[in-house]
């Protein structure tokens, strides 16, 4: 049997597996489980919104029979009011696919669903999270990272973590712990640096590094598809810069990890009928 033969029928299985998933032991069918939008910014850059769908094909690949839907916050179509929109009565999880809290996980992104009528649930940001981390690093490793090295190479060496940036700190404070879990994972310093909005630039934070001898520096992309700002922070590294997290596995597992812990978690009374979220600990796992 051929490689692509077996993955074929690995593909069939999976979504056969996942209709009778719907069947309950006595015949009938199940109540159909909410569905996941995975709510993305939108990019004017094509690349972007290629790696979005590619990204739930994943998603769909893993959980067969779970409805995936895509909705955006601005630039790219369908936009989120769209999207839901079309769910009819259908509950929902948004799942936002970025890597902190901010603005449109706090006020765009509840406001648009609960102005849809759609009885949705609001997912934490994807970071941080040991998942991340893993995705971090093998888009380094990809990028030519080594995974072992002399002490003295080690000593050289460190990580700029690039991110978007956004004037809430507590975006600047998941940032700052996913750079941190990094470190643990690496063995060298990781510094979080920013394209936009918040300090220090990632230029700024590798010229820092340089002046304590740090020369062997990095630039890990923390940037869930290619654009503009992924662009300017690879084209600033001095040595490596790693591919944004895209479709890594690890992006379509925590899109899932979001979704069954929205799930899991009891709604409060004095959200029902709308839009809800729930507070999150500094690492929510």
């Amino acid at each position: 049997m051929t490689d692509s033969t077996a993955h074929l029928l690995s593909q069939i299985g999976s979504r056969l597996a996942g209709q009778l998933s719907l069947v309950s032991l006595d015949g009938r069918r199940r109540p159909a489980p909410p569905a996941l939008v995975v709510v993305a910014h939108g990019s004017r850059d094509p690349r972007a919104l290629s790696t979005v769908r590619a990204l739930l094909e994943r998603v769909r690949e893993r959980r067969p029979g779970l409805p995936v839907h895509l909705g955006h916050i601005e630039l790219n179509e369908p936009l989120l009011p769209d999207t839901l929109a079309g769910l009819g009565e259908r509950e929902a999880v948004l799942v936002p696919l970025l890597l902190s809290r901010g603005y449109h996980i706090k006020r765009d992104i509840p406001e648009m669903a609960a102005a849809s009528g759609v009885h949705a649930r609001v997912a934490d940001a994807l970071g941080p999270h040991p998942l991340l981390v893993d995705a971090l690093y093998a888009r380094l490793v990809e990028a030519g990272w080594r995974a072992r090295m002399d002490e003295g190479t080690r000593r050289a060496s460190a990580v700029v973590l690039a991110a978007a940036g956004s004037r809430d700190p507590e975006s600047k404070v998941d940032t700052g712990r996913t750079a941190e879990l990094l470190a643990e994972r690496l063995g060298v310093p990781v510094v979080p640096a920013y394209a936009t909005t918040a300090a220090p630039t990632v230029p700024d934070a590798i010229r820092a590094l340089a002046a304590s001898g740090r020369h062997r520096v990095a630039v890990a992309s923390y940037f869930t598809a290619p654009g503009r700002f992924a662009t300017e922070c690879a084209q600033a590294a001095p040595w490596i810069a790693s591919a944004p997290l895209g479709t890594h596995p690890a992006m379509a597992e925590l899109l899932l990890h979001r979704y069954d812990q929205t799930l899991a978690t009891p709604v409060r009374a004095d959200t029902l009928g709308g839009a809800t979220g729930h507070p999150r600990p500094a690492l929510a796992v």
